[in-house]
């Protein structure tokens, strides 16, 4: 399954996305996910149909509307010696707003009160099923509807001065995801995540580097909290991590879950 969520003619649809000759395309509604609809209101019509696009065709939005952000910081062993910390002991976990998020193609706006705003490309994972307590008998696909790119903005400056993420992290337009969801992908075997700017590679490492993986980040997450169909867990971002200037691009790409382009502007 994979699937997308964009905008035609004033109205949100879910769009089923299929890779035809080695392009994306939008080839019928998908089934709308009744959870992530505000207070899990269906829409009382079916979704209207549409003429088959490519993905890069349609005007996209976050594939998700989540009632949080769970992102997961120093994850990635390299990443861990870049940034000069010791190796965690335990997962390290920090807030992003749903405000905060940003559509595929959209801008990513540099706070004046920041000196220095980095970028971080990391695999997401969308929750599918309201979860407390996960334990380590459970299967913790069960409880995942898919994956997608996201690309954790941070005002670095601000990060190292404040005790607490919440600023660094929570800016809007601060957390660009997209662009669709898949459950197609084999986690075990690993998988690539790439982040270029302005077409330079600048990260490029597999989660099987993960100090944590995922199952044991599930299980830390849902021991504090509840996690609701819809939510959105970044598992934190691989070594190569650097600063945004107006006028670049930036691009998160993993394999089958299609680019996460963004540009980049002064507020």
């Amino acid at each position: 399954m994979k699937y997308c969520r964009f905008n035609l003619n004033g109205q949100t649809h879910y769009g089923a996305v299929e890779d035809r000759n080695g392009e994306l395309w939008i080839i019928g509604p998908a089934a709308t996910p009744e959870e992530d609809l505000p207070h899990r209101l269906q829409q009382a019509n079916a979704t209207p149909s549409f003429a088959p696009m490519p993905l890069s065709a349609a005007h996209l939005l976050p594939p998700v509307t989540p009632s949080k952000i769970v992102c997961v910081g120093r994850n990635y062993r390299a990443h861990v010696r870049e940034m000069g910390d010791e190796m965690p002991a335990e997962p390290l976990i920090f807030f992003k707003p749903p405000s905060s998020m940003l559509r595929p193609g959209g801008a990513v706006r540099l706070p004046a009160i920041s000196e220095r705003v980095d970028y971080e490309g990391e695999l997401a994972i969308v929750i599918g099923r309201r979860t407390r307590n996960l334990g380590t008998k459970d299967d913790w696909r069960s409880i995942v509807r898919g994956f997608t790119p996201a690309n954790d903005i941070s005002a670095r400056d601000l990060q190292k001065k404040d005790d607490q993420w919440t600023r660094a992290k929570g800016f809007d337009t601060f957390c660009p995801v997209g662009p669709l969801v898949s459950d197609e992908l084999d986690l075990d075997s690993g998988l690539t995540l790439e982040t270029r700017l302005n077409s330079e590679l600048r990260q490029h490492s597999s989660t099987l580097d993960f100090i944590f993986p995922v199952p044991v980040l599930l299980r830390f997450i849902t021991a504090v909290m509840t996690l609701e169909p819809g939510d959105l867990v970044l598992t934190g971002t691989p070594s190569g991590v650097g600063p945004l200037s107006p006028g670049d691009r930036v691009e998160v790409s993993i394999r089958g879950l299609g680019v996460l382009a963004n540009t980049v502007e002064a507020e």
